[in-house]
């Protein structure tokens, strides 16, 4: 089906060519962008909720070597005192390429289970890539050998096994229709990720579940183009000693839908009689063919677009299935409508290239905004060519505001980990920092989108949809519906053009009033090293204190309340905690904030026991003149307890109370 959005003489219109089926459309009404956000939500399902920890800085990439290079990675990022939550490994960890393997001389099984307990017990997590693609290899592939046993693997129309090109050479695909492959796909998960014999993974990466094939149609030979291709790849370098002293340590820095059955109503669905523009060629060019026949008879010209969705539902079932009762964390490249009620998306195989890091805003707009995957992000730094280390140090600091925040490039790229340069290794850590102090503030925002699909992320017109000027910027965003962003989005520049709508908004670091009035304001001098963010007037933030170099280490951190009254001198806010991990809570604590008439009211309830901490501070933002008097509950405080800025305009309390209380705070 082609799908043509056309403006002729000012008229535009929306026109769908299929050759038949049934289309089912589905009206919004909003009348909001936030209502039509919602709205789509309760049609195809709210976002599923994930661990504390996958909100971490992960680090990845295509092309590590062996079991000691991953663990060195892990060892800088420490020396570099640069936070670090999750290590993962791309498909190098494989014998020869093949899924549910590791190779026994680059990734001995020993050395991997090694690296998985010291992240462990530094609260760091591990994460590899799983490809649906199962190489054919008989006897030495055991998941082929199982799976063909079980007939799971999509069908040809004679009944043979389909068959393409992946990285292990011919391979074949499960058939996620077929009533057997859940079981069997979990049951190579529970074999080869067991958390006694094998890699004890924390989340999976499934990749390449269009599905995608590196065959040419119409691919009549497999094994001789495999062949051709040099699939498997080669090694490219000896293997390392099975021996070496890992440099991990054990500790870390202190920082801080249902489907109906029904005919084809054409034959050759090779060749249909309506050809879409397709750009990339014939439809069953580099994928699986139209004419495949999965187990209950439909056929894949129906249900491309089903497969990596499928596949990541199966997945999270089977990650599950590992830890009952736990979340699970998948990230996935193919999606469909309602991937986000189970898994996280990142954006695929980008390039290191100006454009991919400006382009990179809209496509986790797209996701996390509209379409329901609040857990999105981009290859930061990029994936494909070389970056460089001021393009790093800038999506190095996008990036930190993505909500899933990931480092990865490829096999030919120059190596790009944040503490490769000292610009770049600064930025991170500048922008880990705001994350990090934000990152409860951001949890709780991901709560309520699993509660009624509020985006997480939100583009100026979400918020402003009356200012006619905010709808074709693509530059900004709202991390929740709060956090003004505003990176720098050109090269070798140390400026930008900031929109301000008509509100007031605060320098987050500085806390200095801006009274935007619909017009964009030019900032200068905005280093490498930094991104401008901005608070919206009208909110109360949550902050913790400080920063940490795990999520386990943040958890302990106290907090501070940020007032930053609009206009009218209001201020709203809430928190939202739970263990982090469980799928259903036993205990929750929730907090509200209202702030009116120079009084804060903090109201909490929930007994999840959030052990000793505390709000350690409040600060209120916008306050032109010291106030003469503070009160905690109708007591007045001391002097010492209070500390006015005669720059930024803002008064600092000592507050101390527990984060169980409810109190009040007043000041004239």
């Amino acid at each position: 089906m082609d799908v043509k959005l056309q403006t002729v003489n000012g008229a535009t219109t929306l026109e769908y060519n299929a050759i038949g089926g049934i289309l089912d459309f589905y009206f919004l009404a909003g009348p909001g962008p936030l209502d039509v956000a919602k709205q789509y939500a309760a049609v195809v399902g709210l976002p599923a909720e994930i661990p504390y920890w996958g909100l971490g800085l992960h680090q990845c990439r295509y092309g590590y070597q062996n079991y000691y290079e991953v663990a060195q990675v892990v060892a800088n990022y420490s020396a570099a005192n640069i936070p670090l939550e999750t290590m993962w490994t791309d498909i190098d960890y494989m014998y020869e390429r093949l899924v549910f393997t590791n190779d026994p001389q680059y990734f001995p099984l020993s050395r991997m289970r090694e690296i998985v307990s010291d992240l462990h017990a530094r609260g760091q997590q591990y994460i590899v890539m799983v490809d649906p693609a199962v190489g054919v290899k008989p006897g030495v592939s055991k998941a082929y050998d199982r799976g063909q046993a079980l007939g799971v693997w999509m069908k040809n129309p004679d009944g043979s096994n389909f068959q393409g090109i992946v990285w292990p050479g011919v391979t074949v695909w499960p058939d996620w229709f077929n009533p057997k492959t859940p079981a069997y796909w979990a049951n190579e998960f529970q074999l080869f990720f067991n958390p006694q014999s094998g890699i004890d993974i924390d989340g999976v990466w499934i990749d390449m579940n269009e599905p995608a094939s590196f065959c040419t149609y119409p691919c009549a030979n497999p094994s001789a183009e495999a062949i051709s291709q040099n699939m498997p790849p080669s090694r490219t370098s000896p293997p390392p000693a099975s021996t070496l002293s890992l440099p991990i340590g054990t500790s870390v820095p202190s920082l801080a839908s249902n489907l109906l059955k029904r005919d084809s109503m054409y034959t050759n669905v090779l060749n249909p009689p309506y050809t879409i523009n397709n750009a990339a060629g014939n439809l069953s060019d580099r994928t699986a063919f139209t004419n495949v026949i999965h187990s209950n008879g439909l056929i894949e010209y129906d249900t491309h677009n089903l497969y990596g969705t499928m596949m990541s539902s199966t997945t999270r079932d089977a990650m599950a299935k590992r830890r009952p009762g736990l979340r699970t964390f998948v990230i996935t490249r193919s999606t469909f409508a309602g991937a986000g009620a189970q898994v996280g998306k990142w954006l695929g195989d980008n390039l290191s290239t100006w454009e991919h890091y400006r382009n990179s805003i809209a496509g986790m707009l797209g996701f996390a905004s509209l379409f329901q995957v609040p857990e999105v992000g981009s290859d930061v730094c990029g994936f494909g060519a070389n970056t460089t280390e001021t393009l790093c140090a800038r999506w190095a600091t996008l990036g930190a505001f993505n909500p899933f925040y990931r480092n990865h490039n490829g096999d030919t790229s120059i190596s790009q980990e944040f503490y490769r340069w000292p610009t770049v290794a600064q930025a991170a850590r500048n922008a880990i920092d705001m994350r990090y102090r934000l990152l409860d503030y951001f949890y709780t925002a991901l709560h309520q989108a699993h509660l009624d699909g509020t985006p997480v992320l939100q583009p100026l017109w979400f918020q402003y949809p009356k200012d006619a000027n905010t709808y074709g910027i693509d530059l900004q965003f709202f991390f929740g519906d709060s956090v003004l962003v505003s990176p720098v989005t050109q090269e070798n520049v140390t400026s930008v053009y900031v929109y301000f709508p008509d509100d007031v908004f605060y320098d987050f670091k500085s806390y200095a009033v801006t009274n935007g009035a619909g017009a964009a304001v030019d900032l200068s001098n905005v280093d490498y090293t930094q991104i401008p963010v901005h608070i919206r007037g009208g909110v109360v933030l949550p902050l913790r204190v400080s920063s940490a170099y795990t999520t386990k280490q943040l958890r302990k951190k106290d907090f501070e309340l940020v007032v930053a009254p609009d206009r009218s001198g209001k201020a709203s806010g809430s928190l939202y905690i739970d263990d982090g991990v469980s799928i259903t809570q036993a205990k929750t604590y929730t907090a509200r904030y209202t702030y009116s008439g120079k009084q804060l009211k903090v109201s909490t309830k929930g007994s999840f026991d959030v052990g000793g901490l505390k709000y350690r501070t409040v600060k209120v933002l916008g306050v032109q003149n010291a106030p003469s008097s503070v009160s905690l509950n109708g007591h007045t405080l001391a002097s010492s307890a209070i500390a006015y800025n005669s720059t930024s305009h803002s008064v600092a309390v000592n507050v101390t109370q527990p984060l169980t209380s409810s109190f009040t705070l007043k000041w004239t």
